[in-house]
This record gives C-alpha cells, sequence and structure tokens, in this order.
C-alpha cells in the first residue's frame, strides 16, 4: 500500500475516534483490551502493559472498576462508526499528584531524579498510569487522542507536566519508547521497583503541556 494511502486511511479512521470518560458498562472491553496486551509473555516491540491481566480475569475487572469510580482522569476512545459490542477500542488511566502518592507515598524518594530535571514540576502533575489500544488498531493515533483529551482537562487547572514510567529492564518496552519520542516526552530520572521476584527498571519521563 502506498504511504500517502495509508496515512490518508489511518486519518479517516482517526476521524471517528470518539474520547470520553469511562463508564462502568465499559469495564468489560477495558479488560479485554488490558488482557490483549498485558500477557505473561512481552513482546518487546509491539509493547505490553506489565501484569498479566489473563491470569485473573475478576480480580482486575474488580480493579478497573474501582479505578472508573475513583479517578476522574480515566478515559475510553471508542469507534462511533461501529458501536455496540467492542467498539471501545483503547484506553488511557492517569492519576493527579494526590492519588498517585496516595498509592506510591515512597515514589518521589525513590526515583533518582536527573540533574537536569526542574524539580518544581514536583509540585503539581498527572501521571499517566496505563494507556492500551487493541493490537490490531495501534498506529493510528488513537493513543495521541487520548492524550488531547487528558491535555484539554487538566490545562485549565494549571497543571502543565504529565509524567509517566517505561519499563527499560527486565523486558525493554521499544514501543512505549517510542511513542514517549514522537511525543516529546524528556527523561526526568529512574526507579528501580521489585516484582514478582524480579528487579524492573523504569524510566520516568516528563512532558511540559504548557504552550499545548
Amino acid at each position: 500500500m502506498p504511504m500517502q494511502r495509508a496515512n490518508k486511511e489511518k486519518l479517516v479512521f482517526r476521524s471517528y475516534i470518539r474520547v470520553r470518560p469511562v463508564t462502568e458498562e465499559d469495564i468489560g472491553d477495558i479488560y479485554q483490551i488490558a488482557a490483549s496486551v498485558g500477557k505473561g509473555a512481552k513482546d518487546s516491540n509491539q509493547g505490553f502493559l506489565v501484569d498479566d491481566y489473563a491470569s485473573d480475569q475478576g480480580h482486575y475487572m474488580d480493579k478497573f472498576l474501582t479505578l472508573s469510580r475513583r479517578l476522574e482522569h480515566f478515559y475510553v476512545a471508542e469507534n462511533v462508526a461501529a458501536p455496540g459490542k467492542g467498539h471501545v477500542v483503547g484506553f488511557l488511566i492517569a492519576y493527579t499528584r494526590e492519588q498517585w502518592l496516595e498509592d506510591n507515598p515512597e515514589w518521589i524518594d525513590e526515583v533518582k531524579w536527573h540533574p537536569n530535571f526542574d524539580a518544581e514540576r514536583l509540585n503539581d502533575f498527572v501521571v499517566i498510569d496505563k494507556t492500551a489500544i487493541r493490537a490490531h488498531l495501534t498506529g493510528h493515533g488513537i493513543g495521541s487522542e487520548l492524550y488531547k483529551r487528558l491535555i484539554a482537562d487538566i490545562r485549565p487547572k494549571g497543571i502543565n507536566t504529565m509524567m509517566a514510567e517505561t519499563i527499560i529492564s527486565p523486558v525493554p518496552n521499544f514501543a512505549s519508547l517510542a511513542f514517549r519520542k514522537k511525543q516529546n516526552y524528556f527523561l526526568a530520572g529512574v526507579r528501580y521497583e521489585p516484582y514478582l521476584g524480579e528487579m524492573y527498571t523504569d524510566l520516568i519521563y516528563y512532558k511540559d503541556i504548557s504552550e499545548f
């Protein structure tokens, strides 16, 4: 397929994407998406979520349901041209500073901050915890649409910093790293986290949205 035609088709598909806050009725779709990219085996090039969601459906569906009731920045992307089952094609979960530190009280101290990182940014920020897209629909700009909605909602509150973690060890998430580059993120620090008997290495990135 010629590049020009492929790009045009992606833009046409993107025009059918609507981003809105999550509802409890979306939990089943969200779990299916998470389980499709959060498996036991991790694919560095495709991108992945860390947890093995398929291992315990009930637990993770309850967790998503709790987050849908608690978080103000939990969004889904839906294909409005295909209503019905499977119309939710992606989701984004973000925490405010207060919510993130409530769940991760030692996080700021655990991060080895980059010497050039402005610590003033830690006064107010959001952390993007998870972003996932149906595997066959990656590359269509759905993630970018989710980010646009988040930015539109937090900028009026005076929040100018978005942060996110990307795993580089024991399995590097190359797809996530590529997305950080595409979205103009900058390295803020590194964090080491024990998980299931292994030591994980997370790169912490930040994005300045003050000029969006």
